[in-house]
């Protein structure tokens, strides 16, 4: 319960906003994707993410995100996609806004071109 609890304020806000929507049922295109970590993924975090989701933060400096969700490595988005997806991400089912909570928010068509990455199993 507690878990959840962190979930639902990360990064920002008082009051309990739930953050997770559902996935977006994106689907890799026909051919793969031009996105990658280092071209696309990477900037993304860095723009929206880290401010919380980093492994160089701690305690109320991380502003409620889980330990365990760093973005700040390939490996540390990798482990948690879903939860990115569900959060952040926008496909043919879903436009998920849940994330951030505050400050700099990326565009829909960001949005759009995180879940194709992400379908594309993260390339690197």
């Amino acid at each position: 319960m507690r878990l959840l609890l962190v979930l639902l304020v990360a990064c920002g806000g008082s009051d309990p906003v739930p953050v997770f929507g559902p996935p977006t049922e994106t689907v890799c295109p026909p051919g793969g994707t031009t996105l990658t970590y280092d071209n696309f993924a990477k900037q993304f975090m860095e723009d929206y993410c880290t401010r919380c989701h980093s492994i160089e933060l701690e305690g109320a400096a991380r502003q409620g995100a889980p330990e365990f969700h760093d973005f700040d490595s390939y490996f540390g988005i990798k482990g948690v996609a879903d939860h990115v997806d569900e959060t952040t991400a926008a496909g043919p089912a879903a436009i998920n806004r849940g994330m951030p909570q505050d400050g700099n928010k990326p565009t829909d068509e960001e949005r759009f071109l995180l879940g194709e990455w992400i379908a594309c199993d993260l390339p690197q």
